[in-house]
């Protein structure tokens, strides 16, 4: 909802969705005269729904707390 110049400080994100994408992720580093681009395409969401059941077979033996995704990968 914001144009114009950004800040000399600030990082830009925007967020495309449309039709029966899944999940297609790219960070994009431009600098001047070249652009480095990591993509991620899921290409459905059982790969999010694996996920998610890791995550709570993990957390459902775990005290109360706050967890993030090191805890559960390491």
């Amino acid at each position: 909802g914001r144009t114009g110049k950004r800040q000399q400080n600030e990082v830009g994100i925007h967020a495309v969705r449309g039709g029966t994408i899944v999940g297609e992720h790219s960070a994009i580093f431009a600098g001047n005269d070249e652009i480095l681009e990591i993509n991620h395409s899921a290409r459905s969401k059982n790969v999010f729904a694996e996920g998610a059941i890791a995550a709570a077979k993990y957390l459902v033996n775990q005290e109360s707390g706050f967890y993030n995704m090191d805890d559960m990968l390491g």
